[in-house]
């Protein structure tokens, strides 16, 4: 796409950029996403197109897990790239830029959470909804289940989402980055600033209390 356009307002380049050491840009791969964010902190406004369109997708995929609508999921990956877009010349490049960008879609999607949490009943973290790409579940065989097997896999799924939902915050954020988003466990601790054998801490109590809760469906 030859623009990004949020809220009805294409965004220009703006008087964002900043002087990045000479050194820094030397060791970043050209066309690494850090090296493209940084030509994006010095007002490359295609760069910032390039990411927004990259990253578009897998933003609103990663936000419907947390967040369970489609709706709200497609504003908030509009005000994740806004809010990447107004912190360009703030951006550093020491870390990853997805988890920069990983970082700023959990805290929106943590905020909506809390600040909608009067609003919901319950909350629906749909583990098992099809790609859009592929059109495959993540936990469903690809053979046709039979009546029963597909009574009883709906009935696992709807376990797994009450179970999921009732983890604590950072344990459902870290579940739902390392099985869905292919996150490994640096990457999720930087986005949860978390050192590594924390983030792998986290992971096994998430882990060992959903299999406890789902020892009947196994």
């Amino acid at each position: 796409m030859a623009t990004m356009v949020l809220n009805g307002r294409t965004l220009g380049a703006g008087s964002g950029a900043r002087a990045v050491g000479a050194g820094l840009r030397a060791e970043l791969d050209p066309a690494s996403d850090a090296a493209v964010m940084l030509r994006v902190a010095d007002g490359d406004e295609a760069a910032f197109n390039y990411l927004a369109e990259k990253y578009h997708r897998p933003m609103i995929h990663f936000l419907y897990r947390m967040v369970g609508n489609h709706a709200v999921a497609e504003e908030l990956a509009q005000e994740v790239f806004l809010r990447v877009y107004r912190a360009r010349s703030s951006y550093r490049a020491e870390a990853r830029f997805t988890t920069w960008l990983y970082r700023i879609a959990t805290n929106l999607a943590v905020n909506h959470a809390r600040d909608t949490k009067h609003e919901r009943t319950a909350q629906m973290v749909r583990l098992d909804e099809p790609d859009e790409e592929t059109g495959t579940t993540p936990d469903v065989a690809d053979d046709e289940p039979s009546v029963e097997e597909r009574m009883l896999r709906d009935e696992r799924m709807a376990a797994i989402r009450l179970h999921v939902l009732a983890l604590p915050e950072r344990q459902r954020m870290a579940v739902l980055m390392h099985k869905y988003q292919g996150m490994d466990y640096r990457q999720i601790g930087d986005v949860l600033k978390l050192s590594e054998s924390a983030t792998k801490s986290l992971l096994f109590r998430a882990y060992q209390t959903l299999r406890e809760k789902l020892k009947d469906f196994v």
